[in-house]
């Protein structure tokens, strides 16, 4: 019993976020809040946490689709199935007002896992506030358990 236990756990992606006062952790604070702001379809607060002139660019099954900011927003209206993605175990390399983040993640869509892959998040530090310059991302529907 108390392995499969063990087993259910080591299934079950787990975050592991920065400790909050770091730089890490504040590099994180826009893509948290980009990730919520898609979770609650609110295009406003998507382009809240982004440079304008930047982009969302997905590559799927070799397929390169690239928008920028204002057609990414767009997409999320009120209504409609509940979104949530969830990213796990993130890297975060920062260089003076730049950043980068790299995670794995998992979209549900309703609670049920719909896509997986890895994110690439590309910061920069203007006026002092980290935002998102480019998100990059890979897609599969297959692997997503682990």
């Amino acid at each position: 019993m108390i392995l499969a236990f063990l087993a259910a756990q080591a299934a079950v992606p787990t975050a592991n976020l920065p400790p909050p006062g770091t730089p890490e952790a504040a590099v994180m604070t826009p893509v948290n809040a980009l990730l919520a702001a898609v979770s609650a379809k609110d295009g406003a607060a998507i382009l809240a946490q982004t440079v304008p002139g930047g982009s969302a660019t997905s590559v799927a099954d070799g397929k390169v689709n690239r928008m920028g900011w204002p057609e990414m927003a767009d997409r999320f209206k009120p209504g409609g199935p509940r979104y949530e993605e969830v990213i796990f175990d993130p890297a975060i390399d920062i260089d003076g007002d730049i950043a980068m983040v790299w995670a794995r993640y998992v979209f549900r869509i309703d609670g049920k896992t719909h896509h997986c892959g890895v994110d690439h998040f590309d910061l920069v530090r203007t006026e002092g506030h980290w935002r998102v310059l480019n998100i990059t991302w890979s897609s599969r529907a297959t692997g997503c358990d682990q």
